[in-house]
């Protein structure tokens, strides 16, 4: 009875989604170096699709028909969501360490989604919110400076850097788009119908360089990484983030995807042996700290009791379903 209540505490499954996310910069990482970056992509949400098909026979609803625009409209997110955001972030991964991908994306994501929101009037401004911003951006350009700097990489790494803020537009606009493109479907078969033509997008662009591939020659580890990031980064992870955003709301499950940096860093340093120089720390962690402020707006949200807690976060997520459109990428979504 324990080890189920465990289990299905939302926090938890969260941590987990957080975890499987952290860890997939790293991953990918790793299959970048062996294969190229497009292949790379391919392998990832060609296997992704296939896992998320897989998933829907088995845990989607049955007895809700997709209408056809509703559809589309899905599969026309994943173009953005899918084939551009991962196209800019292999292509990032074949010249900047994964440490710079794992803080620039999962933490500007929100940043640029916010920013949009406010100046387009969307949303009301308020001190806790600009000044988030502010630092926000402000530890972007001072990431960005240390990047392109003698101690941080040169040119390639500022490249690299680049293609991961691309990276980070493609998946705010992807959240932006996300309440048309979730009315009328569940959550996990609006994400199986993005990445499934994301990948069949991302499969015409490797078309030229899968002739390239030693296949036989690839090490062990490029296909237990590429099975990680498609069953486990993908299908599980998005299995476990919309029942935690379903009991918790949106609010609660994004101050979680500020653990994705941390789990990032850790692989990166350990596993890859990647590191930055102390101006890219610096910016980093401002850049964290801003992005913290608007986000929570400069409170955190408390944890809902009782009997009424789970009607209270049903609310909280119609209101603010914007955000919850499969984070990858966070996930590098």
């Amino acid at each position: 009875m324990a080890a189920k209540s465990r289990f299905s505490n939302p926090y938890a499954l969260l941590l987990m989604t957080m975890l499987l996310w952290g860890s997939s910069f790293s991953s990918s990482k790793a299959v970048v170096e062996h294969v190229p970056h497009s292949v790379g992509a391919l392998l990832r949400f060609g296997g992704g699709a296939l896992a998320l098909l897989l998933a829907v026979a088995l845990f989607g609803n049955r007895e809700q028909r997709v209408p056809a625009r509703a559809g589309w409209l899905a599969a026309a997110a994943g173009v953005l969501g899918v084939f551009a955001y991962n196209g800019f972030f292999f292509w990032g991964l074949s010249l900047a360490p994964s440490l710079d991908a794992g803080i620039l994306i999962p933490v500007m994501s929100p940043v640029l989604t916010s920013s949009f929101l406010l100046l387009t009037g969307k949303e009301k401004p308020d001190w806790a919110r600009v000044t988030g911003l502010a630092l926000g951006l402000t530890g972007a350009v001072i990431f960005f400076l240390g990047a392109g700097g003698s101690g941080g990489g040169g040119s390639s790494r500022l490249l690299g850097d680049a293609l991961f803020l691309l990276s980070a537009v493609c998946w705010a606009s992807y959240t932006l788009a996300g309440p048309r493109v979730l009315a009328g479907i569940e959550p996990l078969k609006a994400t199986t119908y993005a990445t499934c033509a994301g990948a069949v997008l991302l499969a015409v662009l490797a078309a030229p360089d899968l002739p390239k591939v030693e296949w036989s020659e690839l090490p062990a580890s490029v296909w237990l990484n590429s099975a990680f990031l498609a069953i486990g980064a993908a299908a599980v992870a998005n299995l476990l983030y919309y029942r935690g955003v379903g009991a918790v709301g949106p609010a609660k499950a994004s101050l979680m995807m500020f653990n994705v940096p941390i789990v990032n860093t850790l692989c990166a340093t350990v596993l890859l042996g990647e590191s930055f120089g102390w101006i890219q720390g610096t910016g980093a962690l401002v850049l964290v700290l801003g992005a913290v402020i608007a986000v929570t707006r400069g409170k955190l949200p408390r944890r809902a009791a009782g009997p009424d807690a789970r009607a209270r976060a049903e609310e909280e997520a119609k209101a603010g379903s914007g955000s919850t459109l499969s984070p990858a990428p966070a996930e590098g979504s």
